[in-house]
């Protein structure tokens, strides 16, 4: 499974904002493991920077706080991942969407987001 980075942050900080699907999807975690797009991170980086977000660390604390999670692996962003995203006939900008996207496909693996325009685009998108 690939977390957004919405869902990357509920499970770690917020759990009980989870549904109860998603909830449900992430006590599998420690028997399934998890994927998380490293543009998540650099997302929620981005966004604590520029005080858009308040996690109650720095970023360089929560990084080190989701690579202490034994059961998820961070995806680099390759070159493949980007061309899949550029190729998704999908109207959505966000890049970091685009690309949390094309991990999923390119793993062929569900993907946990509470993010509409995923949920409707991406069949294997739960929330």
């Amino acid at each position: 499974m690939v977390l957004d980075t919405c869902a990357l942050l509920w499970w770690t900080l917020e759990p009980e904002r989870l549904s109860p699907v998603a909830a449900g999807m992430c006590d599998a975690i420690p028997r399934t493991g998890v994927l998380i797009s490293s543009i998540s991170l650099w997302e929620v980086g981005v966004k604590v920077k520029r005080g858009k977000l308040d996690i109650g660390m720095s970023y360089r604390e929560y990084f080190d706080l989701v690579n202490a999670l034994g059961d998820l692996t961070v995806v680099p962003v390759t070159e493949r991942v980007w061309r899949e995203s550029l190729e998704l006939e999908w109207e959505h900008q966000d890049p970091a969407d685009r690309v949390i996207v094309a991990t999923a496909k390119l793993y062929d693996d569900s993907l946990l987001s509470a993010d509409r325009g995923i949920l409707a685009f991406y069949p294997k998108a739960r929330w």
